[in-house]
């Protein structure tokens, strides 16, 4: 977090005081981290609020755009900063939907309030099982018991059923669907296709391509369309007593198919347990088992995801490329480094490929 954090104070609580219900001071404390996301800096605002008499301890969550390109791609024309995508979609789904959502407070284009485009929502407490060590292997859902990480696995499939019970038009999601666009598998693919093709700056992927090819010649011949998260995963859920509190981070949202993010919930599944060698722990369902969790849930049954895990897996790769052109921007990694083609999304698709994941 940059050392001048805390010379945002004062006009962060000069934005928040109207927009706090019955406030009439606010004393900002000292900001800290609460989390490494991408796309946004996620930071946890102590307040002391004072309304009427009465004063108390409160706190919020600000996300604040990074200065950088985006690590995602546009769905759509002008769709380029990435904390009013999420805000967008927050606020859409919480219109339209009794999904477990942070409160949202507003949110800010003018970059002369604190440098970037940021906002504001309601801070949530509970835990969340985190990538780096994999939760798989340590940690909230590590330590729990067989029956709460059951509860855990059932209940996040149950919230994505419901996500994807909205009915996105009539919830105003058009906004996500470029014009003359028809939304889908072969729509996605054609967008990461590009997008990794560009992140990868003319080196040689031949895993990435090898799925590109096969999710091109491997289309569905029909698709149901609903709002897709984007992000569906253990790790973008704050969960308490082994529930779903809040769902989070919705960057990566877009039009496509429940499959779409089934298959990227899965494939998660995979690196964080095959990908990193971590066995599955008692309680645990396995893939095949999820899939029925959420056929369960959703009253709809999604036959065999193998090809929705493959255009996971390709679209992950691009992530990672994407990622660690950020990183050899900042100086944080040499310029010949391979990162961008040895990682575990990459094993993970060669293996769903049966590729040999030495061939890059």
């Amino acid at each position: 977090m940059p050392d001048d954090w805390n010379a945002l104070r004062d006009p962060l609580a000069a934005w928040l005081l109207p927009r706090l219900d019955g406030a009439n001071a606010i004393e900002i404390g000292d900001l800290g981290s609460h989390g490494s996301g991408y796309s946004a800096e996620t930071v946890v605002v102590p307040m002391r609020v004072t309304r009427g008499g009465d004063t108390s301890d409160e706190k919020v969550v600000l996300r604040k755009e990074v200065d950088e390109p985006a690590i995602y791609p546009q769905q759509a024309p002008g769709l380029d900063v990435e904390v009013e995508i999420q805000y967008r979609a927050m606020d859409g789904l919480r219109k339209a939907s009794k999904l477990p959502l942070a409160p949202l407070l507003g949110y800010e284009s003018d970059p002369s309030v604190l440098g970037t485009p940021f906002f504001v929502m309601g801070f949530v407490d509970g835990e969340v099982p985190v990538l780096d060590p994999p939760y798989t292997k340590e940690g909230y859902f590590f330590d729990a018991t067989p029956e709460q990480r059951h509860r855990m696995l059932a209940t996040g499939l149950a919230s994505l059923a419901d996500l994807h019970r909205i009915d996105w038009q009539a919830a105003g999601f058009e906004w996500l669907v470029p014009p003359g666009t028809t939304p889908g598998a072969s729509a996605q693919t054609e967008l990461w296709a590009a997008f990794g093709e560009r992140e990868l700056r003319g080196r040689v992927h031949l895993i990435f391509e090898a799925g590109v090819a096969h999710l091109r010649a491997q289309l569905p011949a029909a698709e149901t369309l609903c709002v897709s998260w984007g992000d569906a995963r253990p790790g973008n859920i704050i969960w308490q007593d082994f529930r779903p509190a809040c769902l989070t981070d919705f960057e990566n949202i877009a039009i496509g198919t429940p499959e779409l993010d089934l298959g990227w919930w899965l494939m998660f599944d995979r690196t964080c347990h095959e990908g990193v060698g971590a066995p599955r722990l008692a309680g645990e369902r396995t893939r095949e088992e999820q899939r029925d969790l959420y056929c369960e849930a959703s009253g709809r049954d999604v036959g065999d995801l193998h090809y929705w895990e493959v255009l996971a897996a390709t679209r992950y790769c691009a992530i990672v490329a994407r990622v660690m052109n950020r990183y050899e921007e900042r100086g944080l990694l040499p310029a010949d480094h391979t990162v961008w083609r040895n990682n575990p999304p990459s094993t993970v698709l060669a293996g769903l490929l049966e590729l040999d994941p030495g061939a890059g």
